[in-house]
Parts: C-alpha cells; structure tokens; sequence
C-alpha cells in the first residue's frame, strides 16, 4: 500500500474534504437502522477532528437519480454520528453556494460538517469537470475513506482530486488495500478461497485471478451447480448459469495447468421450491429432477471446514445457500464459525457475506471485513479502482 494517507498531512487549520460511505439502510421513520459503515469512517474522522481540521464531510445515500429526495437526505445521519462522536455535527443542505460557503466559513479547528447528498447533483456520477473543480474549491486537502464507492468514477472521489496535490486516503481505505492486495501479492499459504453467491458470472474473473495464488478454492451457493453441471452430475431444479458454462470449462483447466484444487459440494439439502415453507432432505451427488440445492450438506460443510482449519489465509466471498431463510442458513454459518475460530488470516468481502458475519456476531473474530463488495471484487480480479488510482502516492516510496 503505496498511497499517500492522512497521517502524511499536516491537518491543523485546514479544511479538509473527507469522501465516506454513509450509504446507510434508513427504516420506514427515516432513521439509520445499521451505522456499521458510519464507524468504519470513524478512525479517520476522529484522527482529523483530534488533529485540528475544519472537516467537510461528502457521502452519497441511495440512488436519488440526480435530483432532491427527502427520502435520500443525509440530515439523519448528521444526528446519528454527532451522538457517536459526542459532537455536534452541521449539516449543510446544499453542497454548493451561498448556504455551503456560510456553513463551512463558520467552521473552526476540529468542527464536524455533513453535507447533503452529493448524488443529489447529477454532475457526480458524470463525474463533470466543473463541478468537481467547485468541490474541491471548498477545501485545503482532500481525503477519500469510501471505499465502497472506490471502483466508480464520480466527482467526488476522482474528478475532484485533479484540484489538489496531495489527495491522500483514510485508515479505513489503507486498511482494505492492505488486506485485499495481500492476498494477491502475498498470501501465508495454504490459502483458500471460499466463493458463493448466485451467479457465476459475477465471480468467475475473481476465481480465475485468485486461483494464481489460492491452493484452494472452495465454491458453494447457487453458483456451485453451474459447475456441477459442466462435470456431467444431476442438478435437477437448481439454478445453472448456462451462459457461463465455458467459462467454468476454462477455470477447471486452468486450476488442473495450476495444480490447484476445486472443492464443490457433494451433498445437498433441497426443497421442492424457493420456500422456507416446504419439506427438506439431503441428498448426496446428483440433485434429482423436480429437486433444487438450496444450501450445502453436511458432509460438504465438514469437507469444507477441514481445508479452512489447514489454511493460513482464508478469503471468502458469498453464501453457501440460501442463508435469509432459516432451513437453508447452515452452510453460510458454519463457514463464518469456522473462519472465526481459524489462526488464519481472515477477510470477508461482498454484502451477504457480511451481513451473515454479523448476524451471528462474529465480524470481531475476523482479521478484516470488507466494506465494499463490487470494489473488492474488481480488486481481487486485479482491476485498477479509478477512486484509489486518482490519489497521490508516497514519495519514493516511503
């Protein structure tokens, strides 16, 4: 990790633009319903604050289409992060003009200001020019912490920094490219990858590329019977991503030329139907006709387990069922258990992923748990972020 960071800057004084995630689930009332991505910013948010900046924080919420919507406001989470950090935070209506100067020219060393929804501008995701030039003109410095939005090209997280020397990235953005490029570049081995999820498409690259350095990659979910399927066993019902199927070719070749392991499911607990309402079994190979795999059996979850315990570094991306409904939940957390009672080094990424870690409360037993599912995926597939390239790097390395 090569970026330039916060703690390069010297912050007193200075007003600071700081880019976060607060794409936050807000309940029927309006009111934040998970902060989990509002405490990932605060490391970074209370060392400027603690350092002295004047900080003007940005973030989008949902997808208000470029223009106002009440519904898409940030003022409710303005009130929720004044409760955590024991602070008043202001909160600016407008991103730009007359009331934005006010708000920001009232700002003294180590005040706290949110501003409205910048996905309220249809500029930020055209990521216009002149608009992020009237960004970046509120500031002194500029520091991105969004990684979720990393693998976009907006205004406020790439256009904006052409306008300053030094855009530097947060602790919570130092630490994502830390973990994910580790295991790219570095991975204690024996490293396995554990990917789920539905479509084979979305994961098919990521697998490709981390098979380069994974001894094994573990695969479970929807996605499992697509790859089933190209080995000539019955899936019955279940989902098959014909489309892919060259590609799942290609990958079992290609980890035959590596030497590397494929683990797939070989048993099964199905249902009639997508319904937490009807009967289940397990059944072990083939899945039989009017039948669909919704989670991993328990044969698959021991297998499955057994190369997480051997492995130094675990990665895992995607659920092993349908984990939301309560007879399809096993697979999905007995590889949350394992991870989190594992020495390994351990990072969850992707949204499902995540949100069964901390279902069952076990995100602070990991060594990382990604904030961003679409950007660490494009990272582990070795695409460049267009919101991590745009910031400075240390000199010569240093």
């Amino acid at each position: 990790m090569n970026k330039l960071t916060i703690a390069d800057l010297d912050v007193r004084g200075k007003r600071v633009l700081l880019r976060v995630d607060f794409n936050v689930p807000l309940n029927e009332n309006h009111q934040v319903s998970d902060n989990t991505r509002i405490l990932a910013a605060l490391p970074t948010i209370q060392y400027l604050l603690n350092g002295g900046a004047r900080l003007i924080i940005l973030s989008h919420l949902g997808r208000p289409k470029g223009k106002p919507a009440e519904e898409f406001s940030l003022r409710p989470v303005a009130e929720i992060l004044g409760d955590i950090l024991k602070q008043q935070v202001f909160f600016s209506p407008a991103l730009l003009g007359p009331v934005a100067r006010t708000a920001i020219d009232c700002l003294k060393d180590g005040d706290c200001l949110l501003m409205e929804n910048v996905r309220f501008y249809p500029e930020e995701e055209k990521n216009d020019v002149q608009f992020s030039k009237e960004l970046a003109s509120l500031a002194d410095l500029y520091v991105n912490d969004a990684f979720g939005t990393a693998h976009r090209a907006h205004a406020s997280n790439e256009g904006v920094t052409r306008y300053f020397d030094n855009a530097a990235c947060g602790f919570l953005i130092e630490k994502e490219l830390t973990y994910l490029e580790g295991l790219l570049k570095s991975p204690e081995a024996p490293f396995c990858a554990i990917i789920g999820g539905a479509k084979v498409r979305d994961k098919i690259h990521v697998i490709g590329n981390l098979l380069i350095k994974a001894d094994d990659i573990l695969i479970g979910g929807g996605m499992a019977y697509t790859f089933l399927k190209v080995q000539g066993r019955g899936i019955g019902n279940s989902m098959v991503d014909i489309e892919s199927t060259d590609l799942v070719k290609h990958t079992f070749a290609e980890a035959a030329r590596l030497g590397k392991t494929i683990h797939l499911p070989v048993d099964h607990v199905i249902a009639e139907s997508f319904s937490n309402e009807v009967p289940t079994q397990i059944v072990e190979n083939d899945i039989p006709d009017g039948y669909m795999g919704l989670d991993i059996g328990p044969k698959t979850i021991a297998n499955f387990l057994s190369v997480i315990e051997k492995a130094k570094t675990v990665f895992w991306n995607g659920p092993m069922g349908v984990f939301e409904m309560d007879h399809f939940q096993q697979g999905t957390f007995s590889i949350a258990e394992g991870m989190a009672s594992s020495s390994a080094v351990t990072v969850v990424g992707g949204g499902d992923s995540v949100a069964a870690v901390n279902r069952i409360r076990k995100a602070d037993a990991m060594s990382h748990v990604s904030t961003g599912g679409g950007a660490s995926l494009e990272l582990l597939e070795g695409k460049k972020l267009p919101g991590i390239e745009a910031l400075a790097e240390k000199e010569n390395g240093a």
